[in-house]
């Protein structure tokens, strides 16, 4: 077993070679685009990994932020060049499942993108400011009932899934807590710290900081099992809540009518350059969790469930976009 393992491994490298060497005998850039404004998370991401690519193919990796319309921009601009693999998209899936649910896009984003590959997870954690009164998910749920109808979450984003926990969780208990949609997790952040608002779900990316910084307290994590960053904060399936899970893939997104060829030779450069060490160190120094996966179908079909799953949602709570 061993033997054939070895092979497969041995097999699967010299594929990735050969791949990579009649990639880099092209002389055009391989043009980045990252649907969202420079200094963020995917835009960090993006230039790591980019930086990585252009060193295993020899080719100049150009990074080009198209933020905007909740990354239809950015993708838009991807389809509008030529579906050969020399313009793809960096994003988290969000943009595939979650926006266009709330949003027109003028594409299908289940049919005219495909995801190629992902390269990380990023999760999502229920948080509190560390100078509200409850210390644990019960004692947060006990308080929020004591202030019925007078209590409020936030989201960074109507539309998104720091908005969906908050509806579910409401649902669920009864608490008849007030929405308020913020653009972006930043502000959003800085009115529950300043006690504005009572709870917020979200991004692992944007809270950490201030977690590790003793700002905010973590209460519940909605992944399937426990974060590497947060192994004492149980999971949402574990205080009784599995319908509350929300973890998305972070990585690589271009046209549904890419070449068979092209769409092997981005594997295998996104597969080299996601393993480097300085790629997983940043990656996890952003907090998200390194993960690869150049299974396109499976992929897509994750893609797809999430974008069903979401929808009924958005349906059932009536969202819609500001």
């Amino acid at each position: 077993m061993k033997l054939l393992q070895i092979a497969r491994v041995g097999v699967a490298l010299i594929g990735w070679s050969l791949a990579l060497s009649v990639w880099a005998l092209g002389e055009r850039p391989l043009r980045l685009i990252v649907p969202a404004p420079p200094g963020g998370t995917m835009d960090i991401v993006a230039r790591v990994l980019g930086q990585q690519m252009s060193i295993d193919i020899g080719r100049p990796v150009i990074v080009e932020n198209r933020p905007g319309a909740g990354g239809a921009i950015g993708l838009q601009a991807m389809l509008q060049a030529a579906p050969d693999g020399n313009t793809i998209v960096l994003a988290a899936s969000n943009v595939l499942a979650e926006t266009p649910q709330v949003m027109k896009m003028p594409f299908d984003p289940l049919k005219d993108v495909l995801p190629i590959a992902s390269v990380a997870r990023s999760g999502v954690v229920l948080v509190t400011a560390a100078s509200y009164p409850a210390k644990d998910f019960q004692g947060l749920i006990a308080q929020l009932k004591t202030r019925k109808g007078k209590s409020s979450f936030a989201s960074y984003s109507p539309g998104t899934v720091s908005q969906y926990a908050g509806l579910i969780l409401n649902d669920r208990v009864g608490l008849d807590m007030q929405h308020v949609g913020y653009p972006g997790s930043p502000p959003a952040l800085q009115d529950l710290l300043g006690g504005q608002i009572d709870i917020m779900f979200d991004g692992m990316v944007t809270s950490m900081p201030l977690i590790k910084a003793g700002k905010l307290r973590p209460h519940a994590f909605t992944g399937k099992s426990r974060s590497r960053y947060l192994p004492d904060v149980p999971t949402t399936t574990e205080l009784g809540y599995p319908d509350l899970q929300f973890r998305g893939w972070v990585g690589f997104i271009g046209s549904s009518k890419l070449p068979p060829d092209a769409l092997a030779k981005l594997h295998a450069i996104i597969a080299k350059a996601a393993q480097a060490p300085a790629v997983q160190q940043k990656l996890i120094d952003a907090s998200l969790e390194p993960e690869l996966s150049v299974d396109t179908p499976a992929l897509l079909s994750e893609t797809k469930a999430l974008s069903e799953r979401n929808a009924a949602i958005v349906k059932k709570f009536n969202i819609q976009a500001n």
